[in-house]
């Protein structure tokens, strides 16, 4: 008779829970969340603020986040911006604002989904399923741009120009950011506009061009001989740094 002894099994991995991230100032709200969220299996993270929540971003990363528009130190459609700047994450936007411009500015602003606070939790959870399964794919990268002189790093928020800290204003920031997200591709004027102030100034390409004008001053850009910022006349303006200089 054979001596046979069982072979234990090979575990095998489970998936890691989806990543949801809070944005909320209620504590209500935020506790009433991660018990929701937790019992359908996701990993909750929760901030109170939106500096808060765009550390825990670019700190932790996520898989989605749900963004509360009535926060104590930057409005949400601001935190949204700015967040837009370096991460394609799927947002659903809360709020008690009912009207249909609130609604019409966060999708403007880069948000997948609006939920009116008080809000049914199964219908919510049904909201966090779909996007989930639309947005489904490896974790993002985000670029981070070394050429020697100049380095961008979109997660920390640095930049700096032969090893000194570049000091730029928040829209300065902005505009830098989402060039670089888009490299080697022409970012449109309205689009440019939309992003750093909003739905309501696409048409101002004036201010594009002043704020263009400070960033290329600050990294030592010439707009005749660029080496980072190119424009494309009557069109946009485009990241024009070697590619092959960005990395995860």
């Amino acid at each position: 008779m054979n001596d046979e002894r069982a072979t234990p099994a090979t575990a095998v991995p489970s998936a890691p829970a989806p990543r949801v991230l809070v944005i909320d100032d209620e504590p209500q709200i935020r506790r009433f969340l991660e018990i929701s969220l937790r019992a359908q299996g996701y990993a909750v993270t929760l901030a109170e603020n939106g500096e808060a929540g765009l550390a825990a971003l670019a700190t932790q990363g996520a898989d989605l986040v749900m963004l509360d528009i009535g926060l104590p130190d930057r409005d949400g459609h601001e935190v949204l911006r700015e967040l837009r700047g370096w991460s394609q994450v799927p947002v659903i936007m809360l709020t008690v604002r009912a009207g249909e411009a609130e609604k019409v500015a966060a999708l403007d602003a880069g948000a997948n989904d609006y939920v009116t606070k008080p809000f049914g939790v199964q219908e919510l959870m049904a909201r966090v399923r779909g996007l989930l399964r639309m947005h489904a794919q490896p974790a993002e990268v985000v670029p981070v741009f070394d050429d020697g002189r100049l380095h961008i790093d979109l997660v920390r928020r640095e930049v700096k120009l032969d090893g000194a800290p570049v000091a730029l204003t928040r829209k300065e920031y902005a505009l830098l950011a989402m060039l670089l997200q888009h490299a080697g591709r022409v970012v449109t004027q309205p689009q440019l506009l939309r992003e750093v102030w909003g739905p309501t100034h696409q048409e101002d390409t004036h201010y594009l061009r002043i704020l263009v004008g400070k960033l290329r001053h600050k990294l030592q850009d010439d707009a005749a001989a660029p080496r980072y910022i190119a424009t494309e006349p009557g069109v946009g303006l485009r990241f024009i740094g070697d590619a092959g200089s960005r990395e995860a």
